[in-house]
């Protein structure tokens, strides 16, 4: 796999409240962005690979729910996770 668990854990620890609290939703849109970038770049290789395309839309589908949660629930920590990973709003 492209990320290992250190990896994963430095993801959880930098964006959520420690590297074992995997379930925060700081954490899940911080690991969506990761694999988005990810398909990302494998799509601008291989253009034909529908299955990975519809992946992606589906990602960045749950990554937008997540957000839009974040909205409801608190907007500063949406504010500040919008602002640490450079998405657009």
């Amino acid at each position: 796999m492209y990320l290992t668990k250190e990896e994963k854990a430095k993801l959880f620890a930098k964006h959520g409240k420690s590297a074992t609290d995997t379930g925060s939703a700081e954490g899940q849109i911080a690991i969506f962005t990761q694999r988005i970038e990810h398909l990302t770049k494998h799509l601008k290789k291989n253009h034909k690979d529908y299955n990975t395309e519809r992946s992606l839309v589906m990602l960045v589908g749950k990554r937008r729910s997540l957000l839009d949660y974040l909205t409801k629930k608190d907007i500063l920590r949406y504010r500040a996770i919008v602002k640490e990973l450079g998405l657009r709003k």
